[in-house]
């Protein structure tokens, strides 16, 4: 079989492009970078550049299944100018991709696409599920609002749809855990605000993981991509700190403190959502870390 993956350079999709070269998927990619094209037999790179609506048509030769991956990250401080970049990385990509394939004769019949559990409110009591009708009022919840309403129009063209939900990602290779971890490393390290807002995680090696399961599984529909075990904000350092056997001297990290530095994007920090992984582990999946401290454990060796 042969994938189309968008952000296949990025930290999830480098693992998602080995697990598909594991299970045999030849691999078509998107890039933005000319500089990043590679040609190999199981390997073919395509230039895009979804603001411009420019894109390889080439790309789809054969494509059964896209993975889409891309999107600007989250975690820059939200000025009026990269809100709409967040926002249009996401959207423009994902109409470019649609678009494309509605002039043309293509061989596509599903699409797996990441989206955010960011569309859930915050909350400290509130578990969350797919189906739950509560919605982020927000800037969050405005992104994967838009996001998805464009993967989902998808289906107007029989091409099924699987959008994946995504929690708090840990890797041992970017995202925001080597920077929580690197100030208890040295002795600085404090949670945040009350510290019993809920942080629903997800080891990268089974995000990426499920995107693979999803394509073989042809999931279609919405499935929260988080381990079994939300934990609060403190658990989360507090087990760091254990497995480096550190300890946490400093005051909790008030929320005023974040928001001077970090003007609205504090949130990520301090938004609390404690959301359902049963509808992924009905589907089958069975979580390699299901739980924090050896998903930390795993990654701390990395670190």
């Amino acid at each position: 079989m042969k994938v189309l993956i968008t952000g296949a350079t990025g930290m999830i999709g480098n693992k998602v492009v080995k697990l598909c070269h594991k299970a045999g998927f030849k691999v078509h990619y998107l890039t933005t970078s000319k500089k990043k094209i590679v040609s190999k037999e199981n390997y073919q790179g395509y230039y895009w550049n979804p603001s411009k609506g420019e894109i390889d048509t080439a790309c789809f030769d054969e494509v059964e299944v896209i993975i889409n991956l891309v999107g600007a990250t989250i975690a820059k401080r939200w000025t009026p100018g990269y809100r709409k970049t967040i926002i249009n990385s996401r959207v423009k990509s994902a109409n470019l991709l649609l678009e494309s394939i509605s002039t043309m004769k293509h061989t596509v019949r599903h699409i797996v696409s990441a989206s955010a559990i960011g569309i859930y409110p915050s909350s400290l009591q509130n578990y969350y599920k797919e189906t739950s009708k509560e919605q982020d009022l927000g800037f969050l919840g405005d992104v994967v609002n838009k996001w998805e309403y464009a993967v989902e129009k998808f289906n107007a063209l029989n091409v099924d749809v699987c959008i994946l939900r995504i929690g708090l990602v840990l890797s041992a290779k970017g995202g925001a855990y080597p920077k929580l971890a690197k100030p208890i490393k040295y002795g600085l390290g404090a949670a945040f605000g009350s510290g019993k807002q809920w942080q629903s995680w997800i080891h990268v090696d089974d995000l990426a993981a499920i995107f693979l399961y999803a394509v073989e599984q042809e999931l279609s529909g919405i499935f929260n991509a988080v381990a079994p075990n939300p934990v609060a904000n403190y658990k989360l350092v507090q087990c760091t700190a254990q497995e480096m056997d550190k300890k946490i001297y400093l005051p909790n990290v008030p929320r005023f403190v974040m928001y001077l530095l970090l003007g609205k994007m504090h949130r990520l920090l301090f938004d609390s959502q404690r959301v359902s992984s049963d509808k992924i582990q009905e589907a089958g999946y069975m979580f390699t870390y299901d739980n924090i401290q050896p998903a930390i454990a795993n990654l701390l060796k990395k670190i």
